[in-house]
Parts: structure tokens; sequence; C-alpha cells
């Protein structure tokens, strides 16, 4: 993975050469594709980002700089469309990429009441015996919840609306275009551990979706072999059983943790067959990828949403055997 993020390095971009930190409408919608090598935020790899987000092959948070999730979301792409698959955003590739949509990544969007009231749970205790005393785990203010929605990091979502409020209907904001269309039929989920990513397949086989995913751990790994879907479950509880062992967990008696998109699995609980194991999101989608799980397979919530309006109650899931990567750390 650390060769394919190498390799992206060498690859792109637009709108002014050196100055491609440059930020506006314009900058992105607009973006061409140059051989350049970009440093810090690009507003190509932006445009690059969403238009893969929208073709399901998800780069994670998109936030507009190169990242292992990015590079895997462009290997993925290739693989899918035939292309030599090293993760380098080729004039191919992005030629290919622009094909798959012809509407702007940037668009306008008008804050709506539901937007701005939330309910919203300002403090979230990181513990979770103490997390299990709150009554809902909300986001935590109204910029988290709108950069949720357009699948971006709250920096970026400042950055594309600088000096705008975030309490007022009828304010208009420029966000990502992500609609991915209508979901797919698949006939499989394919959870590879090495690579960490989740992919849906078609019954012939042929990728549907790729996803980012943080994949068990040493201390406890994902399960091998097959299993199947049990249930979908939207807006989750949480239940925490002592014989889990979670390091920072004291407690030894059962508790449970409320629903909401800071809940530690996050919005969707996709039921295995397999006990105690499932599919979900998370609180912290800028994590994904780059750090361990309890063992179960993590998504972004809004990957896990799309998974869920994919897979049915006897779905197979088959787990792909891991070679361990030192490079990343549990949490």
């Amino acid at each position: 993975m650390i060769r394919l993020l190498v390799v992206a390095a060498a690859f792109l971009l637009a709108c002014g050469g050196a100055e491609a930190a440059k930020l506006d409408l314009a900058a992105v919608n607009q973006a061409k594709f140059a051989s350049y090598t970009p440093k810090g935020f690009n507003p190509a790899v932006l445009k690059a980002q969403i238009l893969l987000d929208r073709a399901r092959f998800s780069p994670g948070l998109i936030d507009g700089h190169l990242g292992e999730s990015f590079t895997k979301a462009v290997s993925a792409f290739q693989t899918a469309n035939g292309f030599q698959s090293d993760g380098q955003l080729t004039r191919e590739t992005w030629d290919k990429l622009l094909a798959t949509s012809a509407s702007p990544v940037l668009i306008a969007y008008e804050l709506t009441r539901k937007d701005v009231r939330g309910p919203f749970t300002k403090r979230i205790p990181a513990r979770l015996e103490r997390m299990a005393r709150l009554s809902r785990l909300d986001y935590h203010n109204a910029a988290e919840k709108l950069a949720e929605r357009f699948h971006i990091s709250e920096p970026l979502l400042q950055r594309l609306n600088p000096g705008i409020g975030l309490r007022k209907a009828g304010t208009k904001l420029w966000v990502p275009d992500i609609g991915r269309g209508d979901p797919p039929a698949i006939a499989e989920v394919e959870v590879d551990k090495e690579a960490r990513v989740l992919r849906a397949l078609d019954p012939s086989g042929n990728v549907l979706a790729v996803y980012p995913a943080s994949i068990g751990s040493d201390e406890k790994p994902a399960p091998s072999g097959q299993a199947e879907v049990k249930r979908v479950v939207h807006n989750p509880t949480y239940h925490y059983d002592p014989h889990f062992a979670f390091k920072g967990v004291k407690t030894k008696q059962p508790f449970t943790i409320a629903a909401g998109p800071n809940n530690p699995v996050g919005s969707i609980w996709i039921d295995l067959s397999i006990e105690s194991y499932g599919i979900h999101g998370t609180p912290e989608p800028g994590k994904i990828g780059k750090t361990f799980s309890h063992g179960c397979i993590r998504l972004t919530n809004w990957d896990a949403e799309d998974l869920a309006s994919m897979v049915q109650k006897g779905t197979k899931v088959t787990f792909k055997d891991e070679i361990a990567d030192a490079g990343v750390k549990p949490i």
C-alpha cells in the first residue's frame, strides 16, 4: 500500500499549476489533468475524490489531499475498468473517471431547519462506561452533521464556505454532490483483511462498490471463512459484554450505549451469522483504514449505510485472510 501511495504522488493537477492550493467553485469544478506532483490540498484531488465517491469507489473521508484510502480507491477503479492497477491517477484513469458523471462536483446547498436545530450532544466522554450515561449520542454540532452528510472533513467544509455560519436555515453553502444513485443488487460481500477494504460483488464476481475499512486487530481479529447477513439495524444501540475485555474498560458489568451517529458502532449495524461480529459505522470517519477495530468491520457511516441498502438477509460475506501490517495502530 505504501508503494501505491508513492506512485500516486506523481500525478496530476489543475488550474494554475503551482497555485494548486486556491479553492473556489471554478478551481474544483473546472480542474484539469496535468502531470504535477501535488503538495497539501489539491482541487483536482478533491474533484477526483468526489467522482470516485459517486461511482462507489469510496475514498473514505473527502478532504482534497492524497492519502492511502484515495490511492486504494483509484486502484480499485482501475481494476474494475481493466486498467493497470497501480493507484496512479493517469490521463486514462482521469478521463474514464470524468466519463462516469457530467454534473459539477460542487453544488449549492441551502440549510434547512432540520440541519441547524439538532438535537446535538455537545460533550461525549471518551470512556465507554461514561458514554452509557448519555440518553443519546447525536452529532456534536451542525458542522459535524453537515460534514458527514456530504462525506467531507469539517476543515474542508469550512474552507469551502469561509466565514459562513451554520446556525440559520436558508444559508447557502458549497458542498460536494455525492449522489450515488440507486443501490445495485449485489450477490456477495468480500472483506479483504490485507488490503483493508470491503467489496460488494455482483453474481459474476464483478465489483460494484469498494469501501475502505478497519478490520480486526491482534487483540480481537476478524473472522475467517464465510458468514451471512442476518439483519440490518438502523440507528443501533451498542451492547458491551465484559467478556470482550477491551482495553480501557474497567467495569465487569455489561452496559448499553444509546443510539446516535456518535455511538461506537455509528448509524448502522449489519449483523452477521458469526456471533458478536458485524459490519458497522463509526463516529470517527477519518480513522477508517488507518487503525484496527475490535474484531468487526468498520466503515464510515455513509459507506455502511450505502452497503446496508444493498444487502439482505442471507447475503454471503467472505473473509479473505490477512497479512499483519505493523504500520497500522489499534485503537
